[in-house]
């Protein structure tokens, strides 16, 4: 006894929706692996304090530091923390996870964008 299935041809468009829909599959995968994400950015700066006298006035200056600095938008406005240098080294693993979550975004939103041409195109 045969089983007699469906079988219409594919169109360009079904290849088309099928590539695309794996390389949805692919960028939903990739995400799931982003661990703990972190908005802002961490900077380091060498900085002159206040005593008259210190190293950091000297001629060459010796500036006291690297200070690690993590800054944010909350809310609208700025905000800055001081890191130590372990902890700014992990908050900066995690801006980086950050910013690849939003790559990773952004390829979805292209390969949606591109479903959606190739179905208003196929009428």
């Amino acid at each position: 006894m045969s089983t007699s299935r469906n079988t219409r041809t594919r169109t360009p468009l079904d290849a088309t929706l099928q590539r695309l829909e794996q390389r949805h599959r692919v960028l939903v995968r990739q995400i799931s692996d982003v661990g703990v994400v972190l908005r802002g950015t961490i900077g380091a700066r060498m900085m002159r304090c206040g005593k008259p006298t210190c190293r950091c006035k000297a001629d060459p200056p010796r500036l006291h530091g690297p200070y690690y600095l993590w800054t944010r938008k909350v809310a609208g406005k700025t905000v800055t923390i001081r890191l130590t240098a372990e902890q700014a080294a992990r908050c900066q693993e995690w801006i980086g996870n950050s910013r690849r979550l939003d790559r990773l975004v952004q390829a979805l939103q292209d390969v949606g964008l591109r479903a959606a041409r190739a179905v208003t195109r196929s009428r």
